[in-house]
């Protein structure tokens, strides 16, 4: 499996500006990922606060990576995305 078929598992809520630039960049370089919405899904909220901690969002889950805000490099090097 090379890096840009690792599994990318984004959480997000629809209002959130960061998580529709992460999207934007994901489809910009066709990276597929898979979005829960934590705003509708309470589970889904649970898991990612039991995960990272926090609240806040995009966090994003790349393979057993965790990054949590829009953190462009971090999401490019471990996807290897130029």
């Amino acid at each position: 499996m090379t890096d840009k078929e690792k599994k990318v598992k984004i959480y997000s809520t629809p209002t959130c500006t960061y998580c529709v630039a992460i999207k934007k960049f994901f489809e910009k370089n066709e990276v597929d990922y898979e979005e829960v919405n934590v705003a509708e899904n309470q589970e889904a909220l649970q898991e990612m606060k039991e995960k990272t901690g926090q609240l806040g969002v995009p966090v994003t889950e790349i393979g057993d990576d965790i990054v949590i805000g829009f953190d462009k490099k971090k999401i490019s090097k471990l996807l290897e995305i130029n």
